[in-house]
């Protein structure tokens, strides 16, 4: 199939019709979301942009990197050359591949989408904060040529979904490889004029309402051309809300804190699968998934190479896709917080934290004692059990062990060039 991620950026889990939100009006979103399989435990690999972005176009942990969790405009590094991408692994099974939007994995041209498997890009090369007086210029690139310089941002998600648009409109015999990563609802909020004002949630309402206006336009364009029952689109976002923001931040809904954050609100986001006459029509999948899944699913079903000398934490969720019960049983899920340091782990409903971050204050603190909860029936992450169950703190402490001895055995591709 043709393969779509659509991916925004610093959108929360309760920032969506379908997921509860009374302000904001998310129409086509929605529609998707009744039209395909939506998941209530799908996770970003991490709570900040870069790390998340990694994840998604390697199928692996972004402590695997070799770099750390946000790139700057400065940052020496970007994705290894030996990293086998998503986009490689679909162009290498004849795939036309383009990017329009945020890239975030390295500005040096080596690391630029050109040199990691996309035929087209335009976008931005980090986010929309990255800008004057804090740094010299936000450029937009294209291909490997800045175009221009501090671009005006309220034009920038029209511009995407164009390029977007007419991608997918081109007359062509080989399948297609989409990513859309937008740059919004980062920070500074930048609506287009046709949606500023628009929406009773304020400016970050307007920007969620014009995100929602482009997926409806690159889903319009895919039943357009006739190609919906051949198209598999993804829709996610890179981490949860920056709720320290307040009005101009999003809502993770139930869950606790938000971007930058290894509690709930910052790694589970909104995860929707639309693929008509594949994925079951309104199913709702309860297991857990993550952006690394795509990676693995995407090369799976396009009947690419999946790479075999390197560990891949991404799994196959292609026949949860078709509504079968019976994929693999879930790898443990590892939440990585800054300076690529380990806070917490997931087997089951149980996790633990043995290292928390919160946007709602300063306290990166490694706890006396572990934290444990039970998220099926604590998805909020109020209530610590620790005390109650050892034998759950025993066996996660002995994943944790052997994951970290594992991880500092292989090492990244930095570690051996």
């Amino acid at each position: 199939p043709n393969i779509v991620v659509l991916f925004l950026d610093d959108a929360g889990y309760g920032d969506f019709g379908y997921t509860g939100n009374p302000l904001i009006r998310t129409p086509n979103i929605d529609r998707i979301a009744a039209e395909g399989m939506r998941f209530t435990q799908f996770y970003s690999a991490s709570p900040a942009c870069t790390a998340s972005r990694y994840a998604l176009l390697t199928g692996r942990l972004p402590v695997r990197a070799g770099f750390g969790w946000v790139l700057t405009p400065n940052s020496p590094r970007g994705v290894h050359p030996e990293e086998w991408t998503l986009a490689e692994g679909l162009r290498d099974r004849g795939y036309a591949t383009a990017i329009y939007g945020k890239w975030h994995l390295g500005r040096p041209e080596e690391y630029l989408p050109l040199q990691h498997g996309f035929d087209e890009y335009l976008g931005l090369p980090y986010s929309n904060d990255m800008q004057p007086p804090r740094w010299i210029s936000l450029p937009l690139i294209e291909g490997n040529e800045v175009v221009e310089l501090d671009p005006d941002q309220t034009l920038l998600t029209a511009t995407f979904t164009r390029r977007a648009v007419e991608f997918i409109e081109r007359d062509r015999q080989e399948p297609f490889f989409l990513y859309v990563p937008y740059s919004m609802p980062h920070l500074p909020l930048m609506p287009g004029a046709a949606f500023a004002g628009g929406s009773p949630r304020g400016t970050y309402g307007d920007v969620i309402e014009e995100l929602d206006w482009s997926i409806g336009e690159i889903i319009g364009a895919i039943n357009k051309r006739g190609l919906a029952k051949n198209t598999l689109v993804f829709f996610t976002s890179d981490n949860g809300p920056w709720i320290i923001k307040n009005e101009h931040g999003g809502s993770a809904g139930p869950f606790r804190d938000g971007k930058g954050s290894t509690w709930e609100g910052g790694m589970r986001e909104p995860g929707i699968a639309w693929w008509p006459g594949t994925v079951p029509k309104g199913s709702v999948d309860h297991e857990v998934a993550t952006t690394m899944d795509i990676y693995v699913t995407a090369l799976q079903l396009a009947g690419a190479r999946v790479p075999t000398d390197r560990t891949v934490d991404g799994q196959d969720i292609s026949p949860r896709l078709r509504g079968s019960s019976s994929s693999a049983p879930r790898n443990p899920l590892y939440y990585y917080g800054p300076g690529q340091k380990l806070h917490a782990v997931r087997q089951g409903p149980w996790k633990m934290h043995i290292m928390t971050s919160s946007q709602t204050g300063i306290d990166y603190f490694e706890a006396k004692l572990p934290l444990l909860f039970h998220l099926e029936r604590d998805p909020g992450e109020r209530w610590d059990v620790a005390d109650q169950f050892p034998e759950v703190i025993e066996r996660l402490e002995s994943l944790v062990s052997t994951h970290l001895t594992d991880v500092a055995a292989e090492g990244s591709f930095f570690d051996r060039n």
